[in-house]
């Protein structure tokens, strides 16, 4: 600054020479060769990104071929239940099987509960069957419930076996009432185009969740 005495220059200049450029370099900049790191770095999160995306994309891509809406959500429904079915056929021996499994589930459920939370149910309403969107998503929130609870007991619990068999008839009871009636009632009245575009917002919402 222009009021700094001369003595004061001369000492920062001699101090400078000494170190050479790095005097102007500030405590948060980059050294020299930082240069090639930080182009590493972005690198690798793009090839992340983009294996991400592309996991995301062949999976959802794969249910998309399912068919409508209904169709890809009934075929969650069994895979859900298969899963179930591999959980009721370990034994308190298995506790890790039964952990990755149940890590499976889990995904499972919540991937498939957004899609209808944020799509179907609110259509539902939109319909004027707001009765059975209620209820239904009352349910969901009674499969939260089993998820905590079989979260807390741990896999190698004695009982956990017959929790997960209570979690999944309160499972199969609920995808029941969906497929054979409130689905078919609510599609059975849609026009192609309302089919079609509540189908593309379950496929875009499963994506995000894949």
């Amino acid at each position: 600054m222009a009021t700094r005495t001369g003595s004061r220059t001369s000492n920062r200049s001699t101090s400078g020479s000494s170190r050479g450029s790095s005097s102007n370099r500030s405590a948060f900049s980059w050294g020299e060769g930082a240069g090639p790191i930080i182009a590493a770095a972005l690198g690798g999160a793009a090839i992340g990104f983009a294996a991400n995306y592309g996991r995301k994309a062949l999976m959802q891509g794969m249910e998309a071929t399912i068919g409508d809406w209904d169709e890809i959500l009934t075929a969650e429904h069994d895979e859900a239940l298969a899963i179930f079915d591999k959980m009721l056929a370990t034994d308190q021996t298995q506790s890790f099987k039964r952990k990755m499994l149940f890590m499976k589930l889990c995904h499972a459920l919540d991937k498939h509960a957004h899609a209808e939370e944020m799509v179907i149910y609110p259509a539902l309403r939109e319909d004027d069957d707001a009765a059975d969107a209620d209820h239904l998503e009352g349910e969901h929130g009674y499969i939260k419930t089993f998820i905590y609870e079989l979260n807390e007991m741990g896999t190698d619990a004695p009982n956990w076996l017959e929790k997960v068999r209570e979690f999944r008839k309160l499972v199969a009871e609920h995808a029941h009432m969906e497929e054979e009636q409130v689905f078919p009632n609510f599609k059975k009245d849609m026009t192609v185009e309302e089919n079609a575009h509540l189908t593309a917002l379950v496929n875009r919402d499963g994506f995000w969740m894949a």
